[in-house]
Parts: structure tokens; sequence; C-alpha cells
């Protein structure tokens, strides 16, 4: 078993091996669950990117930056003039 010592700031350092084991690095989150016996139990809520991959599924037709950018000009509502503001 690993200990640790609380600062006056209530922050603990988790041991080096505990961190590899839950591949957490600085500036990672974590999560505090706590059981019904009150065993508290520490977790990883980092996920790494790759995981992500395959999640969305491909298009059905590929869109081009081109054919995306004239999608967007005929969306847009035409903005006032700024003759029609001074009126």
């Amino acid at each position: 078993m690993t200990t640790s010592t609380v600062t006056t700031r209530g922050q603990v350092t988790i041991p080096k091996h505990i961190r590899k084991l839950l591949k957490i690095d600085r500036g990672d989150k974590v999560e505090f669950m706590v059981d019904k016996n009150g065993a508290v139990m520490l977790q990883s809520v980092t996920s790494d990117v790759a995981l992500l991959k395959g999640m969305v599924p491909k298009p059905e037709k590929y869109v081009s930056i081109e054919d995306m950018n004239n999608a967007v000009l005929v969306t847009q509502s035409p903005l006032p003039s700024r003759q029609s503001e001074r009126l």
C-alpha cells in the first residue's frame, strides 16, 4: 500500500506507479467515487483521442471545401447595407 500526505491546500500527490497505471498525466482530470461501503475510487476521465475513431460514420458522399463554402454562402442572410442603417 502506498501513502500520500495531504497538503494545507487539500492536495495530494498521486504516486507515479498509480499515475502510470491509470495513464494520468499533468493536467488530466480525475473523478473520485465513493461506494456504499465508503471506499474511495479514483478514475481518469481524460480519454485518448484515438478512442473516438469510428464514432462518426463516414459520409455517403464526398463534399469538397468549395461545396461547403458555397452552401454557407447560400444559407447566409444578407447583411444590411450601411446606407439603410443611416435612414
